[in-house]
């Protein structure tokens, strides 16, 4: 069986959305932070829960999953790949954007003002289920580009 084409994987995630994403997603829509996010936007073999590309910024939203088994060695390859693309990666644990969206939309506003922030500065040592965590491109992002 051949995998579908990124078009139709995006869609199919769309369509079983998390609360979590689907909260979030209603507050990035529409650039109502002032910069236009994707949702379920495919960057090389990984689709990213929301991307804004002018930002290079990647927000992912961390059920249960992510911190059990192989779910963390995953993420951080899949981290790894995203920043070897000059992309940031915050991370959000789902419970925390349902609990307080304001706080986790304040803190993506950071990285959306500043392009240049260094997100290793907010990445807690061992993150924990709920926590954000953060990463950065190995080199710094020159200037923000346009979608």
């Amino acid at each position: 069986m051949h995998e579908p084409n990124p078009t139709t994987r995006a869609r199919e995630l769309r369509r079983n959305s998390t609360d979590a994403e689907a909260c979030l997603w209603a507050r990035l829509r529409n650039k109502q932070l002032g910069f236009k996010f994707r949702r379920q936007c495919p960057i090389g073999p990984y689709f990213t829960d929301f991307c804004c590309k002018t930002a290079r910024l990647v927000i992912e939203l961390d059920g249960e999953q992510h911190y059990l088994g192989q779910g963390p060695q995953y993420d951080a390859q899949r981290t790894a790949y995203l920043n070897q693309q000059e992309y940031r990666v915050i991370r959000f644990g789902n419970q925390q954007v349902l609990a307080d969206t304001e706080a986790v939309l304040r803190e993506i506003l950071v990285f959306l003002e500043d392009p240049h922030r260094l997100a290793k500065e907010c990445e807690p040592a061992s993150p924990t289920p709920g926590e954000a965590t953060a990463s950065r491109p190995a080199s710094d992002v020159a200037r923000m580009r346009n979608d």
